[in-house]
């Protein structure tokens, strides 16, 4: 392998940003895998992602075994020596004002994308190369590979999105209206700020030259003018604005080949994203994965590695190996005891699927498919834990597979309410399911929204998945009962005889880990005073309050 470091990409605007090149030793033209992001082309994984290391050695110990000895593994980034002796040559840039490339950072931004476009351009036309490029990497890797697919880079052949995200305000920053702070906590300062281009006081030490992965130290105050704010951006916005636009692919021009990977544990940042993505770009040629498992093992794992260097074989070097013939959606069915089954189908939603309504009660804390005549309600702390409806235990296995709406009436004693809904599974013993998920131990499915956001866009919304336009506030008069559609994100799940589901609804996040990596705890956007006080659950009757289930029959 020929490992060229801190090879210049020449921008239209005359920067040069930096990247790694892993080529094969050997004369010819090759396909090019690139991947572009703000983590570093040169901390490895375990030196800047420690505790995630120790996690996928633990499942996959031959990671960093073998044909590769992990040397150039990064996070989110293929592994060049698992990939190169197939044939293929991978290019890892740092994009604008990240490690060794100068410049404004300005994350997700149009000028970042714009770079993304110029650096497949430049790929698809060296001397290594064939001509076809191709994207992979998770999570901001992904989320940057459908924005510039959008701008439709002539070289650029085919991408795989893997567990990353695409509409930045519903997907990342403010699910169903409430702010997500989980960016502008430890994620700003330890993994952006950290690997800044001019940061001398990163703790990030490249492992072939001992050096700092972040070029020459610059003065604070000029680390500070070299960068947009995010954080702040998020924080002084609350509406869908041009801002949001700007940061969001456009998925009706995104048209090359595409294979999105979605975990269905990724709930509020790594999932419906990839649903999203696949539904509405207008590739033909295109297909969902949903897994379970962490957010990076099964990028790593064999099987899933196998699987995205026969969709890049075909795609980038013409290898008839039959992929244009696989089912075009391929789901892992989850079981309670952490397992799953793939099932290869043609379409989402899964054809021939049941959409049952599962009516709550608020007399008996209830949720079943018989409505109940009577009205009730039920109230609770609006900030609190909130209450759940359980279901009869299941009287045979039942599976639930796809989208999930809860409609609720709600009133609140104040002029806003937060909604989050968690959708859960409990043995006959009572004893809560955890499922692995991509960060951390998570429930069956999840759903946010603050009624004051409640406004529906009836040209996107579905009866199985609402669509919220987040363009205006419309704030609740106290005691008054609205009538809520609540997007709970995609689900599956088999639940065996004798368990039972339940839908919790709260006024605060759902967590197993008292942590938490999803969190909507700004105290700037939920104040007790208008996000506390008493929240009520209308019940039957008038009050239809009801979970539309996607039920599965063999």
């Amino acid at each position: 392998m020929i490992f060229e470091k801190n090879t210049p990409i020449p921008m239209a605007d005359g920067l040069e940003l930096m990247c790694n090149v892993f080529r094969p030793d050997a004369p010819g033209k090759y396909p090019v895998i690139m991947s572009f992001g703000v983590y570093g082309k040169d901390v490895h994984f375990e030196d800047g992602f420690n505790p995630q290391w120790k996690k996928l050695k633990a499942v996959y110990p031959e990671v960093d075994q073998g044909e590769s000895t992990g040397e150039y593994l990064r996070w989110e980034v293929p592994d060049p020596q698992r990939w190169v002796p197939d044939g293929f040559v991978i290019v890892v840039v740092d994009s604008r004002g990240s490690g060794m490339s100068p410049g404004y950072l300005d994350l997700y931004s149009p000028r970042e994308t714009q770079d993304y476009y110029e650096a497949i351009e430049w790929a698809g036309v060296q001397s290594w190369s064939n001509g076809k490029v191709g994207l992979s990497g998770i999570s901001y890797l992904a989320i940057k590979q459908w924005q510039v697919a959008a701008l439709q880079p002539p070289h650029l052949a085919a991408m795989i999105p893997w567990e990353g995200a695409v509409d930045h305000y519903r997907d990342l920053l403010r699910h169903g209206g409430i702010l997500s702070n989980s960016f502008t906590q430890a994620w700003w300062p330890r993994q952006i700020l950290a690997n800044q281009h001019g940061n001398g006081k990163t703790t990030h030490i490249d492992r072939q030259t001992q050096k700092i992965t972040t070029g020459e130290p610059l003065p604070e105050e000029q680390l500070m003018g070299n960068r947009a704010d995010y954080p702040a951006e998020i924080a002084k916005r609350s509406l869908w604005d041009a801002w949001f636009s700007d940061h969001t692919a456009r998925l009706d021009r995104v048209n090359v080949p595409l294979l999105s990977a979605a975990n269905w544990g990724g709930a509020g940042i790594h999932l419906r994203g990839n649903f999203s993505g696949y539904l509405e770009s207008a590739s033909n040629e295109k297909w969902l994965f949903a897994h379970i498992g962490t957010h990076y093992e099964s990028f790593y794992l064999p099987h899933y590695v196998a699987i995205q260097k026969r969709f890049f074989n075909h795609y980038l070097r013409g290898e008839e190996n039959g992929w244009q013939d696989e089912p075009r959606v391929q789901l892992a069915i989850r079981r309670v005891d952490g397992t799953a089954v793939m099932r290869k189908t043609s379409h989402w939603p899964v054809p021939g699927t049941e959409w049952q309504k599962w009516y709550l009660d608020g007399k008996n804390l209830s949720v079943s498919n018989q409505l109940n005549q009577e009205e009730s309600h039920v109230a609770y702390p609006a900030l609190g834990d909130g209450v759940s409806f359980r279901s009869p235990a299941f009287a045979e296995d039942t599976e639930f597979t796809g989208n999930i709406k809860l409609k609720l009436f709600v009133s609140s004693s104040t002029t806003d309410m937060d909604v989050f809904a968690v959708l859960r599974c409990f043995d006959p013993a009572g004893r809560e399911v955890e499922f692995i998920g991509a960060h951390e131990n998570v429930p069956v499915a999840c759903g946010w929204l603050r009624a004051s956001h409640r406004k529906l866009d009836a040209t996107k919304s579905s009866e199985y998945q609402p669509y919220h336009s987040h363009d205006q506030i419309q704030k609740l008069e106290p005691d008054q009962v609205y009538e809520l559609d609540i997007e709970i994100l995609p689900t599956s799940l088999v639940f065996p005889k004798d368990y039972t589901l339940a839908i919790t609804v709260m006024g605060r996040d759902f967590n197993f880990n008292p942590q938490g990596r999803i969190l909507h705890n700004n105290p700037h956007d939920r104040n007790q005073t208008e996000f506390g006080g008493v929240s009520r659950v209308y019940t039957g009757g008038v009050y239809e309050s009801y979970l539309l289930m996607p039920l599965i029959r063999e």
